[in-house]
């Protein structure tokens, strides 16, 4: 079959508005293949990506749509096997390939792979060490799930020898069910932590645990691995490895040891010190420990690859972050607006945390829509109370389309924000957009700073909330 250094091919993506797809299909056409594709929901931003880059985008699913010249298919996981165009293209016979296998294909092969992998964080990890290499002339390829605004997307076509990937625990495909980061071939990685999550397709943290296990055998034994030091579910999964292990973290005994963390105005700094020895002073326009923790773990893997402490250094100032982590949308009458991608219990408390940091003299409001496949099931019923105890203020939206949950597996808001009521803590169930936007119009003052997160769109929350405070 056809490399990437063949005669450029004719390449179509069933789902390809999906965020990965549609990174992918970035990159074919950036290295020179004719790139179209199909999808049943068309819509941005990922719709804008592809038409900018004059990617066809063909609506529904159709079999007309799949035609001789077509060279290779990729499917897409949210892809079902008796989809009418994946029927289409085993009738003709035309080969067909995972977004992660395609992914290793064209532009893992003969390069350097890094991958950043683990339950948080390793969006943002990811994005910082391709801007370390970016800034130290590397020239990478990347693949990360969120826009990159350093790079003003999210994949860079690589010019240079490595290529840095978020590695995702989720399935692969329909005739693969695997987690896609068994495709990447890692010659060095970042393992953040081990959480249970993805409730719709893992059973329990044990059976997260075996994916991560199949993940550190696949480390390239000349290679590295990076682990946080503090994380109690990572040695189970280590047994397996091949590669040379090193912690990180604020623990003493971490191989990567961070010390003398102090956060103003907005940036963290952070001497670093690698195995008693002192390496640095960093400093990074980030809040929170926990990115303190992800900027520690991408120093080491840069140094690790090759990259000096001083071009390190001086690479972390300069990034610009990722959207909707811990972003500011705006501010209107005094309240600052904060979009975040948090939705698991401990990501709640960790960038609560942050942004109680960063605005300490400031009343924090934190506005949640659980709206990811295991947030809006009832697996965290009993932990989403504590992981909202550090805000002020507390309002849990509805659970989106919650027919789609079994009654019996559906996490109830309201009995979300009541066990917060019995702990002291300000807390309001408001189901619409609209019910929580006028509430917060009518009881906010000019000090408060107002936390949105949601692993959706929230149905565009935050502008509405900023044209009510600023016509107020």
């Amino acid at each position: 079959m056809k490399s990437e250094s063949d005669a450029r091919q004719s390449i179509y993506l069933i789902a390809v508005c999906g965020t990965g797809m549609a990174s992918l299909a970035g990159l074919l056409k950036k290295a020179g293949h004719r790139v179209l594709g199909s999808d049943a929901n068309i819509y941005p931003p990922m719709s804008t990506l592809l038409q900018q880059m004059g990617i066809e985008i063909r609506p529904g699913y159709k079999a007309d749509n799949i035609t001789n010249d077509i060279d290779l298919v990729v499917i897409g996981n949210a892809v079902s096997k008796d989809n009418a165009e994946v029927l289409a293209v085993q009738k003709a016979g035309i080969p067909y390939i995972s977004f992660p296998q395609a992914l290793a294909r064209f532009f893992l092969e003969g390069r350097t792979s890094l991958v950043v992998t683990g339950t948080h964080g390793k969006t943002t990890t990811t994005a910082l060490l391709a801007w370390v290499f970016e800034a130290a002339g590397r020239k990478p390829g990347f693949m990360v799930g969120g826009w990159h605004k350093n790079f003003d997307s999210n994949h860079q076509v690589p010019e240079g020898g490595f290529f840095i990937t978020e590695g995702d625990e989720y399935d692969t495909a329909f005739f693969d069910k695997g987690p896609k980061f068994l495709h990447y071939r890692p010659h060095g990685a970042i393992l953040t932590g081990i959480e249970f999550d993805h409730a719709d397709i893992y059973r329990d943290l044990d059976h997260i645990k075996d994916a991560f296990r199949r993940f550190v055998e696949t480390v390239d034994p000349e290679g590295f691995l990076l682990v946080e030091c503090s994380d109690g579910n990572i040695p189970d999964v280590l047994k397996g490895a091949r590669c040379r292990v090193e912690t990180y973290g604020f623990c003493k005994d971490a191989d990567w040891h961070i010390a003398s963390f102090q956060c103003n105005d907005g940036i963290s700094e952070f001497d670093l010190h690698h195995r008693g020895r002192y390496v640095a002073r960093f400093s990074l326009p980030m809040i929170g420990r926990h990115n303190v923790l992800n900027g520690a773990a991408v120093v080491a893997v840069a140094h690790n690859s090759g990259i000096s402490v001083e071009e390190i250094a001086s690479a972390l100032p300069f990034f610009k972050g990722i959207k909707r982590r811990q972003e500011v949308v705006g501010e209107a009458n005094g309240v600052v607006v904060i979009d975040d991608f948090a939705h698991h219990p401990t990501a709640i408390d960790l960038t609560i945390e942050a942004v109680k940091e960063a605005w300490p003299r400031r009343t924090l409001w934190a506005v949640f829509e659980p709206r990811s496949a295991t947030s809006k099931r009832n697996v965290f019923q009993s932990r989403f109370p504590d992981s909202f105890l550090k805000a002020d203020r507390t309002v849990i939206a509805a659970v989106p389309a919650p027919e789609k949950i079994k009654n019996e597996e559906r996490l109830n808001p309201a009995a979300v924000a009541e066990a917060l009521k019995a702990r002291g803590k300000e807390a309001w169930h408001i189901e619409t957009v609209a019910g929580i936007v006028d509430h917060i119009a009518q009881h906010h003052t000019s000090n408060d700073v107002v936390l949105v997160m949601s692993s959706g769109g929230f149905d565009g929350i935050h502008q509405k909330l900023l044209d009510r405070l600023g016509a107020s």
